[in-house]
């Protein structure tokens, strides 16, 4: 077999290639293998065919027929060429970055608060934030749409009674950028505590005696953090707003019911209501398809620089 180059003390010797390193080698893809052959066997086919489907013209006769008419790319012509798309797009984007910016900064202020709280109070807050994650979306829709009632809302009276101004019968949906912040509030709300607690366990591997130091060196809270704990935590991070940006972005339940209350509109779209109402609701699953590969292109460029970022942290040495 061939040979290998290995550097010791910064001399260089070859020694021969053994089947022994070279299974060595080939452990860790041997133990990846499984998993991207189910990844492969379930994604696979479904991806496959929605390809396929985004290339024919296919409604509800081509439905009860099981067979597409071939079109090429005038699916996605048609979806490029429609100005609610950019324009819902547009709106989509902005209300990501929102969403994500909101729900990591928040989130690490609460992960540090968890940090620095007694033990009692850590349970308690702990206990709350699990609630709230296993709360089921629909669920918290209605809830949060009954407090936002312009009739009865607790929210109304809760600040009409703080006297922070006459909130009686105030509609929170009256326009399309309220109705957003009321999503963006409810998604934000239900996201805070996978992220709090992912990164209050990754606050804990940050070690005490660099803090420790740092503070003796004269350094206060904020450059602590941004010079000792940021740095450690930043995978986690990358992990976390890439997730984020992922879900978000996709969102569904929440903008739907809540926004469907008020009466959903393209001046409101999001980009997978812009998807339900071309694709499902009008019945044109060819364009549908076609507006889901875009949305997937979409959210891989959005996501690369995270991405990008995650693989050089992971090759940069220890």
């Amino acid at each position: 077999m061939g040979v290998a180059a290995e550097t010791v003390s910064g001399w260089s010797r070859r020694r021969p290639l053994t089947w022994r390193r070279v299974g060595a080698a080939s452990v860790p893809y041997l133990l990846v293998a499984p998993v991207v052959a189910v990844l492969g066997a379930i994604l696979g086919y479904p991806i496959y065919s929605l390809v396929r489907l985004s290339f024919e013209k296919y409604g509800l006769f081509e439905l009860i027929r099981h067979a597409g008419v071939d079109i090429g790319l005038a699916n996605y012509r048609s979806v490029l060429h429609d100005t609610v798309f950019w324009h819902t797009l547009l709106r989509t984007v902005v209300f990501t970055v929102a969403n994500v910016g909101l729900t990591i900064v928040l989130g690490t202020l609460l992960a540090l608060l968890l940090v620095r709280v007694s033990g009692w109070v850590r349970l308690l807050l702990t206990a709350g934030l699990v609630l709230v994650w296993s709360m089921p979306q629909v669920v918290a829709v209605q809830v949060w749409y009954w407090m936002t009632n312009v009739q009865n809302g607790v929210v109304n009276y809760v600040l009409s009674e703080l006297h922070l101004g006459n909130f009686f019968q105030h509609n929170w949906y009256a326009t399309p950028f309220s109705q957003l912040a009321m999503v963006t509030t409810l998604i934000v709300w239900g996201a805070l505590p996978f992220v709090a607690i992912t990164l209050y366990a990754a606050l804990s591997q940050v070690p005490r005696e660099l803090v420790e130091a740092a503070e003796m060196d004269g350094a206060r809270g904020w450059r602590v953090f941004k010079d000792v704990t940021l740095p450690i935590i930043t995978p986690v991070l990358l992990i976390l707003t890439s997730l984020s940006i992922l879900w978000d972005f996709g969102v569904f339940t929440q903008p739907y019911l809540l926004i469907g209350q008020a009466h959903v509109n393209p001046s409101n779209y999001l980009m997978a209501i812009y998807l339900f109402e071309q694709g499902w609701f009008a019945s044109d699953f060819g364009r549908g398809a076609a507006i889901s590969l875009l949305m997937l292109v979409i959210v891989a460029a959005l996501s690369v620089v995270y991405v990008r970022r995650m693989v050089r942290i992971g090759d940069e040495p220890a």
